[in-house]
């Protein structure tokens, strides 16, 4: 009788720690580190590319369009081209490799908008056109149900006309 007892009250130990630590508040809720509910955010990047005369043009704003705010986020940003010349970039940014910059938001309110993010270089050669990708790479944990506007991948023929996203 005693093992029974015990187990009984083991499970209405588990049964109060999920209950009062809101784990079962959100059915389906993602689960962050250490059991907690991840927040939930849409992280959205919409701007535009443009590629004339061997200079690549990369501006671009933030948006957070859920329902819980973010810390900061960062976007990677991704081109087809070998940079030349100096290679300045804005605050909050850095460079992850020869063709690939990381980039800093800041902080996103919920339904926010974060920091423009404008990326201006020169290019080796005379290509003809110039493939530019921009996506999250990281959210602060948080829980996007709408990935598909926060990942672009845009291709600016060599007109120096701006390419939307």
């Amino acid at each position: 009788m005693s093992a029974m007892r015990r187990a009984l009250s083991a499970a209405a130990a588990a049964l109060v720690l999920v209950v009062g630590s809101g784990a079962g508040a959100r059915a389906g809720a993602d689960m962050g580190p250490g059991g907690a509910v991840a927040p939930e955010a849409d992280v959205a990047h919409h701007g535009h590319v443009s590629f004339g005369d061997g200079r690549l043009g990369i501006s671009f704003l933030t948006r957070n369009h859920g329902p819980s705010g973010l810390e900061d986020a960062t976007v990677r940003v991704e081109f087809s081209l070998r940079p030349v010349g100096e290679l300045r970039l804005p605050d909050r940014c850095l460079w992850a490799g020869e063709r690939v910059v990381l980039c800093a938001t800041g902080q996103l309110r919920a339904d926010g908008v974060g920091r423009k993010t404008s990326i201006r270089l020169r290019t080796a050669g005379d290509p003809a056109e110039a493939v530019v990708t921009i996506d999250t790479v990281w959210n602060g944990g948080a829980t996007d149900r709408n990935p598909a506007n926060n990942a672009h991948r845009v291709v600016a023929p060599a007109t120096g006309d701006p390419y939307a996203f």
